[in-house]
């Protein structure tokens, strides 16, 4: 199957030609004749995202799976980490079971679950309730991971215990980010030396930055092995903060939706968990006014993030292969033959026009 298109983005670098598709992977790429319009790309990555579609992802049942899934193919995500805010504790289980059942549905790749918390900083939770936090325990992780497909966890680092539960869950195979923390610099260079590679929301609700208490977000601008993810929503970064990662992390971006239930439905009152929130103008906000995630899709963050000065190749990069590489899955992060055929097809104005996974189409315009 060709896909038509005039040229195709691999491996950061624009190929004139058309995509070749067969039993699910891409067997060639800058193939002759070229179609006449669009640009293929791979598909794109979320690893944070809470709910879509009116289905919050910590309580919804298949059928909201599904409906998140149609919502986010036509924003052409093709994998994602469904994420659970802080939680009551017997809440967990069963949302990770449905996850579990989830991953065999039609639709972009379920990856697993991103679980932000319970082991965060009670003065840092932003719109998670304190009162779900917990201590690092590596015994309820265990629990956890037998429970259900953990793939990633944020964990604040300087909490008693949180070294040693960083270094299990590396050694189990769940990549940690840093986030919702109050650790100064040490505390997280401390935690990435430990084996976490990225951070949560950088500079949302963690230790600000200050010229002699850098705290965790200076400490990760520096260090070359460490991504960066961020919420280009137009209410959670200015737009000189993204010009300062931009310049400080090249390449070690990865945007995230961040997205709850309420993407891609009308304002109003939505869950985010076990919480309320209210979507008014474009925000998300419990009723103290503190951001709650946002409401929106990786096409638009792709857009804005150009419209702040990325270039094509590197708004890209940070929803496919970035990502691709942090989750451990760098074959879903490139259309280099012999990969899976995870790819979006873009119009000239960037908006998703096709999106396929594994070479079956999921979503077209």
């Amino acid at each position: 199957m060709r896909l038509g298109v005039r040229d195709c983005l691999v491996d950061g670098r624009r190929i004139a030609g058309d995509v070749v598709v067969e039993d699910g992977s891409i067997v060639a790429v800058g193939s002759s004749p070229a179609g006449t319009s669009g640009i293929a790309v791979p598909g794109f990555i979320d690893i944070q995202v809470n709910g879509y579609a009116g289905a919050d992802f910590s309580s919804t049942d298949l059928d909201g799976y599904r409906m998140a899934g149609s919502g986010m193919a036509a924003a052409g995500v093709t994998a994602y980490q469904s994420t659970f805010i802080c939680l009551p504790p017997d809440a967990y289980r069963p949302a990770l079971a449905v996850a579990a059942a989830a991953q065999g549905l039609r639709g972009p790749r379920l990856i697993g679950v991103h679980l932000e918390g319970p082991f965060l900083s009670p003065s840092r939770v932003g719109a998670h309730d304190p009162a779900n936090t917990r201590l690092p325990d590596i015994g309820w992780a265990k629990e956890m991971i037998a429970a259900g497909p953990v793939t990633y966890t944020t964990i604040a680092p300087e909490l008693p215990g949180a070294v040693d539960l960083i270094r299990f869950f590396v050694e189990a195979g769940v990549p940690v980010s840093l986030g919702h923390s109050d650790a100064d610099a040490t505390a997280a260079n401390t935690g990435f030396d430990a084996g976490a590679t990225s951070v949560t929301h950088l500079f949302g609700a963690q230790r600000p930055w200050r010229h002699r208490d850098p705290g965790i977000s200076g400490a990760a601008m520096i260090r070359d092995d460490v991504a960066l993810s961020l919420i280009l929503d137009g209410n959670h970064l200015a737009p000189e903060t993204v010009e300062l990662v931009r310049r400080a992390a090249p390449g070690r971006i990865v945007l995230i939706t961040d997205a709850i239930s309420a993407a891609g439905c009308p304002p109003g009152d939505y869950l985010l968990g076990d919480r309320t929130v209210t979507v008014d103008q474009g925000a998300v906000r419990l009723t103290d006014g503190t951001l709650a995630g946002s409401v929106l899709a990786m096409d638009t963050a792709v857009r804005n993030f150009i419209d702040l000065g990325a270039s094509f190749e590197e708004a890209i990069g940070s929803i496919t292969s970035v990502p691709a590489g942090l989750i451990g899955r760098p074959e879903l992060g490139t259309l280099t033959p012999g990969t899976p055929a995870d790819v979006v097809v873009l119009d000239d104005d960037l908006r998703v026009a096709r999106t396929l996974v594994g070479g079956e189409v999921i979503h077209a315009a």
